[in-house]
């Protein structure tokens, strides 16, 4: 039996966080008989559960991610619940703003408002001010153009009134999701746009610039006003290497551990993972012209279900079925990939055929196993098409009339580029990194939503339905729901 499985359910653990307006409540279950090592917490799907194999509790009050570091009230806890698979729903933040009137640490203008010139005098005020956050789980980052960019501001469009138009003069104000503080062994870049992957290529690399950006966050979020010291970032990073998330049972399919199959986070904890292992585009996505010894592409990531489609009939439910028909759609659906800046562009291929592991290559995690920014038009921007009458979704579907839009000019020519969030460019200044981003880590979906970088899709399904027009899939009723249901269990 799986050690969560022997979890002794208690109630609730309150996190109480001294010195601040209000203290963030952690709602969970964890088992003493492992010390606080494992945190459940139930979702829409069905149950969720961190560990931590660095010989933390997950909810780990001593530890510096715990503790106020700044001066605002926000800790790093503040927007990596782990109540919430350690980072923040819309549903959870919209729930802190009535408990606590809209004065949650979360909510300071620094950067949790949609300006931070934004009124926050009153209940309703402040409702307004942080209307992206509670309808998103987004939060501000302000970045300005590199000084060395091959590209300018050309114009921008900020329903907020603060972007290009401030103190820091080309700052553009850019709205984000959290990323989660958990199963950051697999990653291979830091932040949604790299900015924090100063070294590259090793487990110890990614620990140096997980403590730089413990640093940033610090200072930024938090309004730190000096450094955190050596000790206390190296406290941090201990304790988020430590976390690993996964979907533990489904309401309707069970425990995620039954019937052979390999959910939940001890399996994930034991995978391993090598910087690059897996990546089909370190050379050509379609297979040619790779080094054997250095690029070997298989495009069956997740294997967490292949027991469950050789046993249904045998006991198994429909939904293990189900499960099992969305890992194999995840791992073989075939996928026109065109007009994806970072794949069809850098390789000069019009079309690639591929799947979704493609681009979530890594095994178990469904991530990139290298930084590969790519534009798939998540940060495209609104678009004047008859769609309920609001006209503010992109091209695409997604509903993004809420986001600034940036004109950006190539220097030294004509051509402009509209985006939402210029992403990567931000960080190289480079022209063809407009719009381009990572992909996350997958597991632990459930209970975090909203998805993609800007949080604009609300649900699972609305995350397919993205990926069915974005590539003219023509998914089937059935195939979508067995889709959500596999991305559910992970």
């Amino acid at each position: 039996m799986s050690c969560w499985s022997r979890c002794v359910r208690i109630g609730l653990i309150l996190l109480v966080i001294a010195g601040a307006p209000v203290a963030p409540v952690v709602r969970g279950d964890h088992d003493d008989a492992f010390h606080g090592r494992v945190f459940t917490v139930e979702n829409e799907s069905g149950r969720a559960a961190t560990i931590n194999i660095a010989g933390f509790p997950v909810v780990a009050r001593t530890n510096p991610f715990f503790l106020d570091l700044g001066i605002n009230g926000r800790r790093c806890v503040t927007c990596h619940q782990p109540n919430e698979n350690m980072t923040v729903s819309a549903s959870g933040v919209q729930a802190r703003f009535e408990a606590t009137r809209g004065t949650d640490p979360i909510f300071r203008t620094n950067d949790g408002s949609n300006s931070p010139r934004a009124d926050v005098s009153t209940v309703d005020a402040r409702r307004s001010a942080y209307s992206m956050l509670l309808a998103k789980a987004v939060i501000r980052v302000g970045i300005a153009i590199p000084a060395n960019a091959e590209f300018e501001l050309y114009a921008v469009s900020d329903p907020y009134g603060y972007a290009g138009h401030n103190a820091n003069g080309n700052e553009l104000s850019l709205f984000r999701r959290p990323l989660p503080a958990t199963n950051l062994a697999f990653l291979s870049t830091v932040m949604w746009d790299g900015r924090e992957t100063i070294e590259k290529g090793s487990p110890s690399a990614i620990h140096f610039d997980l403590a730089h950006q413990a640093n940033g966050a610090t200072q930024g979020h938090a309004q730190a006003p000096k450094p955190i010291d050596d000790l206390t970032r190296e406290a941090i990073v201990a304790y988020e290497l430590g976390n690993f998330t996964a979907q533990v049972f489904d309401r309707k399919a069970g425990a995620l551990t039954g019937g052979g199959a390999q959910g939940g986070p001890e399996a994930l904890s034991k995978r391993s993972f090598t910087f690059g292992a897996n990546d089909p585009l370190g050379c050509d996505p379609n297979g040619a012209n790779c080094d054997p010894a250095v690029a070997q592409f298989d495009p069956i990531v997740f294997t967490e279900y292949d027991a469950w489609a050789s046993l249904y009939g045998k006991g198994h439910t429909p939904r293990r079925a189900a499960v099992a028909r969305g890992q194999a759609l995840f791992n073989t659906l075939a996928i026109p990939i065109r007009d994806v800046s970072g794949i069809n562009d850098d390789f000069g291929v019009e079309v690639i055929v591929g799947t979704c592991t493609t681009c979530h290559d890594t095994p178990h995690a469904g991530n990139h196993s290298v930084p590969t920014p790519l534009d798939i038009g998540i940060a495209a921007p609104p678009v004047s098409i008859a769609r309920g009458g609001d006209g503010v979704h992109n091209k695409f579907g997604l509903p993004v009339g809420d986001m600034p839009v940036y004109a950006l000019k190539k220097i030294g020519s004509h051509d402009l580029k509209f985006v939402t969030d210029p992403g990567r460019a931000l960080v190289s200044g480079k022209w063809k990194d407009i719009g381009r981003f990572k992909g996350p880590i997958l597991r632990g979906l459930a209970g975090r939503a909203p998805y993609f970088h800007n949080g604009s899709a609300a649900s699972l399904i609305d995350v397919i339905n993205f990926y069915d027009v974005r590539f003219s899939l023509g998914l089937t009723d059935q195939q979508k729901a067995d889709l959500v249901d596999f991305l559910r269990t992970l």
